[in-house]
């Protein structure tokens, strides 16, 4: 039933989807004509035309224009929507105390444009525009992620929940098979669904006044603990079904809330049997898709199946939805609406999630996101030159909304990796010893500055031109100094390492080696996509292309050390999960 305007005090009545009926009075008497105009397109704005279900929304959107008619007349205006100019607007707007206020003011300005077209161009515009924000977004404080005993405490919470959710519709679909009409057969569970998945959940007929007390106590109760709606949801997924598989499919793929509640069947793009590219929309960067993971498709497929049935059923405008769900109770039987925090706050102590108080938790879906972000495998996210952060975010969105939340161990390891970051471009700053003959003196004369940053005196200069202190690849000035490793223990990095390592030397005694090293990195290439090669060998392979060059080496030893290359694997000493097909 759509919402009308009570005249006489000034303010609207309306019925809204739970059943319950509320006047809504405005209770401001400033500018009537205006005012009245704006109490109708606030009608609209009720559900089943507008988005407000709820009478205390209703009452805030009357707060806001309590806060804004009385601003509007300070300005000097005393007229209809008709005469309200731009200048005036603004000053009225900007001069309100919160910015949600000055959302809820554009949304009835906006439902009256659209109404009587009342606005001049100008106004129009100004009234379509960005909402004035009070708050930088710099200044305001993220949610923190949840610790990992509160995330793994919900998602095994909602695990379980869907888990038991299909384990008992499957149980109902094999009970339908065996039944027939309870009407006919009496009050069982095979015949009970049997009735449900051939009528619907509509008018199943188990109600107290349907049946009567007694029978509904004795007979329908001891087969389902929650009466007629625990029997109507065995078949068709209902409230708490719906949440329990929206937050455990925001745990595995980290999509944002709205995103989640907004998908429909068009937005799956199925790619073979396994793989599912997601369509979904982001507030803040519009349109976005994501190729599932494997439990994430996993999941998916059991909602589909799960849902199939009450797809048979559900109006027109419904089955296009993914997470359309039955209502047991209130005017509309079908819904495809975020749950209310009502129905949030039932699942929440139903499911017994507490803090460390005993109070029931305030599950915020921006969070799980927010987790998401902060505990994922970074592992993956090649071919970034960012790799330490998500390669789909700015480093300003990053820093906002992710880094900014962080626990103290997340806090260190992230320093951690930005004092290593910084002492890589350090190290690689310094160039390195390059040796064309086998004369320490020479060398000596040659690189004075090169040695002395190596601190190295003659007796250790002359192990290193000798031979004595070799790695595969080069010789190295101190293998106790921890670059790439704890300090006073041998350094362990792989071979190709060295080619960026300020402690190597290189000798035409290398060049063998060099070349072994040039012949894996092709091998490399050719079964490698080049985003990960790049980001993984790339440059070690550059500094190898630009050290094996007549520059440094004369050209008849780069041809020798060519001829001693067969091409293999066994050449190198590499890894198991190093070696190339």
């Amino acid at each position: 039933m759509p919402a009308t305007v009570i005249e006489e005090p000034l303010g609207v009545a309306a019925v809204f989807p739970d059943g319950s009926r509320a006047d809504c009075l405005l209770r401001d008497g400033s500018l009537p004509v205006f005012a009245r105009q704006l109490m109708r397109a606030l009608a609209d704005l009720v559900h089943p035309h507008g988005p407000l279900k709820r009478a205390t929304t209703v009452r805030e959107y009357q707060g806001a224009l309590r806060h804004f008619l009385p601003i509007l007349v300070a300005t000097g205006f005393e007229a209809d929507a008709a005469r309200l100019t731009r200048p005036r607007l603004a000053q009225a707007l900007m001069a309100l105390p919160a910015a949600k206020h000055e959302h809820h003011v554009r949304a009835v300005l906006r439902r009256l444009d659209d109404l009587d077209h009342v606005f001049a161009d100008d106004v129009r515009l100004y009234v379509d525009g960005q909402v004035f924000k009070s708050r930088r977004s710099r200044d305001r404080i993220p949610l923190p992620a949840y610790t990992e005993t509160e995330w793994k405490r919900l998602a095994e919470v909602c695990e379980e929940a869907v888990a038991d959710s299909y384990r008992l519709f499957r149980r109902s679909l094999t009970e339908s098979q065996h039944g027939r009409h309870w009407r006919e057969g009496g009050l069982s569970r095979e015949n009970i669904q049997w009735t449900l998945r051939h009528d619907g959940p509509h008018h199943p007929g188990l109600g107290r006044n349907q049946i009567g007390v007694r029978r509904y106590q004795q007979e329908l109760l001891p087969l389902y603990p929650g009466g007629a709606a625990g029997a109507v949801g065995a078949l068709f997924p209902l409230a708490d079904t719906v949440f329990s598989y929206q937050l455990l499919f925001g745990i595995r793929t980290g999509i944002v809330p709205d995103g989640i509640s907004d998908l429909g069947l068009e937005d799956i793009d199925w790619a073979g049997d396994a793989t599912v590219l997601l369509d979904y929309v982001k507030g803040r960067t519009a349109a976005e898709s994501m190729v599932l993971s494997r439990p994430a498709v996993r999941l998916l497929e059991q909602w589909l199946e799960h849902s199939a049935l009450a797809r048979r059923f559900m109006p027109a405008d419904f089955k296009g939805r993914l997470w359309s769900r039955f209502c047991v109770t209130g005017p509309h039987r079908w819904s495809s609406e975020p749950l209310d925090p009502y129905t949030r706050d039932v699942w929440i102590r139903g499911h017994g999630l507490v803090d460390k108080a005993g109070k029931p938790w305030q599950i915020h879906v921006h969070r799980i996101r927010t987790t998401f972000e902060a505990s994922r495998d970074r592992r993956l996210w090649t071919g970034s030159t960012r790799a330490t952060i998500d390669p789909n975010h700015t480093p300003q969105v990053e820093g906002d909304h992710y880094l900014a939340g962080q626990s103290p161990a997340q806090k260190a390891a992230t320093e951690t990796v930005i004092e290593g970051a910084q002492q890589d471009l350090l190290r690689r700053a310094e160039p390195q010893v390059i040796k064309d003959g086998d004369d320490a003196a020479a060398v000596a004369a040659a690189f004075p500055g090169l040695v002395a940053g190596l601190g190295l005196d003659e007796g250790a200069l002359a192990e290193l031109i000798g031979g004595e202190r070799d790695v595969f690849a080069a010789g190295c000035g101190d293998q106790l100094s921890g670059l790439h490793g704890p300090k006073g223990k041998p350094c362990p990095a792989r071979p190709w390492v060295c080619l960026l390592c300020p402690l190597a030397l290189f000798a035409p005694r290398h060049t063998p080696n060099l070349m072994r090293l040039r012949a894996y990195f092709g091998r490399q290439w050719q079964q490698m996509p080049s985003h990960p090669f790049m980001a993984t060998l790339g440059p070690y392979a550059q500094r190898l292309d630009d050290l094996l060059t007549s520059t440094y080496f004369p050209e008849s030893v780069l041809r020798q050390a060519a001829a001693e290359v067969s091409g293999t694997d066994d050449e190198l000493p590499l890894r198991p999960e190093e070696t190339t097909a």
